[in-house]
């Protein structure tokens, strides 16, 4: 699922760096010290902001229309531009949901393991990420 939010830049006079706010995800600003830095944070920025929601069980707001977009005047110089949400290659990258998977055992080893308190998911998370070689449970 692809994402179009409106974001706006502003530059600082004094040595070019450039925040970014995206009004209709609250909270949500960064920055750079370019334009290219500053349009890569704010797509991820604002991915993580709009990964936790689903997450937590929120919807995800919508795109406010360009034309009712408006820069804050306390901020300075600024102008408007959309920012796009690879939200699909975003989670598989960062997201922490935990998905249901079912699996068989024979009989007994379910039994041993349940008489030894073993949790199923911790070992076949610690499995799976010994068997990738992941150094990390991020899977980077």
């Amino acid at each position: 699922m692809k994402l179009v939010y409106w974001a706006c830049f502003y530059t600082d006079s004094e040595d070019g760096s450039i925040a970014v706010v995206v009004p209709d995800l609250p909270g949500c600003t960064t920055g750079g010290n370019d334009l290219a830095e500053a349009i890569e944070m704010a797509i991820d920025a604002a991915s993580g902001w709009v990964l936790t929601e689903p997450e937590d069980g929120k919807d995800i707001p919508p795109s406010t229309p360009i034309d009712e977009v408006e820069l804050d005047p306390d901020m300075g110089k600024g102008f408007v531009a959309p920012i796009v949400l690879d939200m699909d290659s975003y989670t598989e990258k960062h997201g922490k949901k935990s998905i249901r998977k079912n699996l068989t055992v024979p009989n007994w080893l379910n039994t041993r393991a349940e008489l030894a308190h073993i949790n199923f998911s911790q070992v076949l998370q610690d499995a799976l990420i010994e068997r990738l070689g992941l150094s990390d449970r991020k899977g980077a």
